[in-house]
This record gives structure tokens, sequence and C-alpha cells, in this order.
């Protein structure tokens, strides 16, 4: 298996490349502060109509909007001294230090310690925020006061956090909403990317970074919750929805098998844009609903390559990503070295390429497309991954993906011994217990709807409960269930 280690040269590129983008967003960042900061001054000394005030809003939304346009998103938060914008730390110096501080204390006297700004944020937004910024907190719960006033506004955009972190992870609620806005997020990205690449038009390269360095945030802070996303399969959508499972399944593994930060930001750009390559490809061969000629099977394995020069076409890098590179070229290259593309020389594919391929295999079995009406049972696919040497997986790349998952994948649909219907939602830490998932009952023995759903780890039921185990899993059309109803 290949060293995942970096090597110095790869390591040194790699800190090029984020340190040119850092660049440019200090610089917005800063922007950002320093307008923000301004409308507040302005208005608490004017009256909205004054046309200082206007002048000031209008430049807030204006280098909000320059900032979405690139980075697709905002995450402004306070973590003590430290001022981060989408987790780069802002440099502070004697010209901004009073600046970032004032916004700062103007947050946290409303218990927010992060900001988050989603496209369509505009003035009128920005004005009802910022008025509720400078009214006085609620003594006792002022977040929970702040949000109570924002939500009798318009205001959908502008989203406050709580400032303890720790109220944050103890939040199931929160955990998700924060993955649902990342994938969403990341959807978008790869559905921009898959149809400026089609129609020859240039890519916003840091648009794809910070989506990717957002999924491995995700992953190293909340794995249960953004990889539950991957259920919210869209047949419609599933060229861009499958392109962000890869890239999330991926980079789990590589988190599994011990990666690092940077490791995993390359694994993850690799995975996302691992079937870039189809754009080039006619639509009618992607979409055929029947099997594929020997000809259109010919074409379509060209994807690889192409994909491999769709990534040197992409202007951004400051380096061309080879790990990510070899990613999307060797994806469908099996460990004994058949597969494709064919290599005139033996080739071993790297470690990117084998995690790849695995989480790859993985969600296509899994999910209904064109030419896969009936989607296989994901324990169904984990077993046929280990067992078919065939597939040409890596079997221990496999096993750690078993590993990750458990048995019973997030998003298996099961019947319990007790013989109610629920769905896997989290895979068991312990080696021990990996037939033991948590789930959620959403059926009882005599097949009425559980409402609310029963969350039950039955690797450790209640106290007084009696003991739960799988009998076996079952397809989710069989009952009408849309097993991702059950992640928002």
């Amino acid at each position: 298996m290949s060293n995942p280690h970096l090597s110095q040269s790869d390591a040194s590129a790699a800190g090029e490349q984020v340190s040119a983008d850092d660049r440019e967003l200090q610089r917005t960042g800063r922007d950002l502060l320093f307008a923000l900061y301004a409308s507040l001054r302005v208005l608490r000394i004017y009256p909205l109509e004054n046309q200082t005030v206007q002048n000031a809003l209008a430049e807030l939304d204006a280098v909000g909007a320059q900032t979405l346009a690139t980075e697709g998103g905002i995450s402004l938060r306070y973590v003590g001294d430290f001022v981060f914008v989408n987790d780069l730390r802002l440099r502070i110096d004697l010209g901004s230090f009073a600046t970032y501080g004032a916004v700062g204390r103007a947050l946290r006297q409303h218990g927010i310690g992060q900001l988050d700004i989603l496209p369509g944020a505009g003035v009128a937004e920005w004005t009802a925020f910022l008025a509720l910024l400078l009214a006085e907190p609620d003594p006792e719960n002022p977040f929970a006061r702040f949000v109570e006033r924002l939500g009798r506004t318009t205001v959908s955009h502008l989203v406050p956090v709580p400032e303890s972190a720790a109220d944050v992870a103890s939040d199931p609620d929160d955990a998700r909403e924060a993955a649902k806005r990342t994938y969403a997020q990341t959807v978008a990205v790869a559905r921009e990317v898959m149809s400026e690449m089609r129609m020859g038009r240039g890519v916003s390269v840091r648009r794809v970074k910070r989506a990717v360095q957002s999924i491995v945030d995700q992953v190293l802070t909340n794995e249960t919750s953004i990889t539950g996303m991957t259920t919210l399969r869209d047949y419609d959508e599933y060229t861009f929805t499958h392109s962000v499972n890869v890239c999330i399944f991926s980079v789990a593994l590589g988190k599994k098998l011990g990666l690092n930060k940077q490791q995993l930001y390359d694994l993850g750009l690799g995975a996302l844009l691992h079937d870039v390559g189809k754009v080039r490809m006619p639509l009618e061969v992607i979409n055929k609903q029947g099997p594929l000629t020997p000809d259109e099977r010919d074409l379509m394995q060209e994807h690889t390559v192409e994909g491999l020069l769709a990534l040197f076409d992409m202007r951004g890098f400051a380096e061309p990503p080879l790990r990510p590179m070899l990613g999307v070229y060797e994806h469908h290259i099996k460990v004994d070295g058949g597969g494709y593309p064919r290599s005139i020389r033996p080739r071993n594919p790297s470690l990117f390429s084998r995690i790849i391929a695995v989480a790859d295999g993985f969600d296509a079995a899994t999910t209904k497309r064109s030419y896969q009406s009936t989607p296989w049972l994901p324990d169904r696919v984990l077993k046929e991954m280990r067992d078919n040497p065939a597939r040409g997986m890596d079997p221990l790349v496999v096993k750690a993906f078993i590993s990750m998952t458990g048995i019973y994948p997030v998003g298996s649909v099961v019947i319990l011994d007790t013989y109610e219907l629920a769905v896997v939602t989290a895979a068991s830490p312990d080696p021990e217990a990996f037939h033991l998932p948590t789930v959620r009952v959403i059926y009882d023995s005599m097949g009425t709807p559980v409402e609310p759903p029963l969350t039950v780890d039955l690797a450790h039921p209640p106290a007084g409960a009696p003991p739960r185990t799988i009998i076996k899993t079952t397809d989710p059309e069989r009952y009408g269930i849309h097993v991702g109803d059950y992640f928002v």
C-alpha cells in the first residue's frame, strides 16, 4: 500500500497553495469586519434614512456579496481573542485591533460566538440584524432573546450561533443543521463546477477548495451528522450528490486510516472531482437507461483521462494538485492492475485512489440511478466489496471502511427482533459491537408509526428497557420509506 505521508516537496506545494488563497481571504475578511464596524458606528449616531447610514450599509452589502461570490458562504467566528473567517484566523495589528474587538463585543453581548452569512443576505437583512445587535441584551438569556427577536423579522441569510462551543457540540439539532448547510453548499458547488465546465466556462477553484475544507472540518468535528447527510440522495441530482457523498465517505475513511488534515483536504478534493471528466461525455450516454454498447462503454471509460486533463485546465492552483489528480485518474484501476484506464507498465493505484474507489463503489451501488432502478442494500454491498476479489478493491481499505460504517451502515433500514422497523443513524464506536448500531425506531411491532421516532443505542439500551437486536435489513421502498427524512 502506498505511503500516506506527504513528502516534503508535496507539503511545501500544498502550503504555497493554501497561503495564496488565504491572502485574498485575509483581505476580504478584514474589509468585512471594517464594513461591519462602520455600519454599527453610524447606526448608533444617525437615523436609518440618513445618507451616511445608507452608504455604510451599501458598502457592507457590497463587501459581503464580493466575499460570498468567491467563498460561497461566510462564517465569522470569535474564539477568545482570535477572529476567524471560514476557519482562517485573521491577522490582528494596531490598525485592526480596535475594530475587530468592537464587532466581537457587539456579538458577544448577545451570546453570539459565530455569524454565518449565506448567499442572499442583502441591505434589508443587514439593517434588521444590526439594529438588533445595537439593542440592549437580555441579562438572563441574551442569545435566546436575540434569536426570538430575530425570528420576528424577515432575516433568513444571517444565522447567529451561540458563543459556547460546548452548547453547540452538545445539541444534536445544531450539529445536524451545520451538516445540512455544509452538504447543501457543497452540492451547489459540485453542480456549478460540472455545469460551468460542460459549457466551457472558467471554474471558481476557490469555492471548490472552501467546500472541501468545510467537509473536512465537518468530518473531524461532526462525523455522525455529516455522514448522515449521504442518505439525502436525489435521483434527479445524482451526479452532484454522488460526488459530495464520495467526498464525505473518502474523508471519513481517510480519517479512519490516520491521514492528517492536509492529506484529508487533498483526498477530499480528488474525491469531489473524481467524476469531473464525465462533463466531456455525451449526455445521451451518461443518462442512458439501458445497458451501454461496447463502444459506449469504451467512451465512458475515457472519463478518468478526461478528468485528469480537466484538472490540468483548472486555474487557481499555485501548483498542480498532483495527489487529487491521481485519485481522479486511477479510481477505476483495480489492485491487480485491471480496470481502466489500461497502463502500458504495471501500475499500483495510490492510497488516495484506493480510498476513492471504495467510497465510489459503495455510494454508486446503494443509490438509484438511470440504469439501476433498484439499488443494493448497504450490508449486501459491503459483503460484495469484501468477498468478491473481482471487484478489485484493496481488502485492507475495505476492511477499514466496514470498521468505519459498521455491519449496518448509516441509512440501512432494519427489522429488529421486536419486529419494530428502524433506520440506522450511527455506527457503534465499539469494535465488539459492530452489529449493534444506534437506530431510530419508526414503526412499532404492529406497523404503527412511532411519533416522534425513538432513538435507541442497541449496544447500550435504556435502563429497564428490553435489549433489541437486528434480525435483517430490508428495502425501504417496500415500506414507502424515504431514509433521508430521518436525517433532516
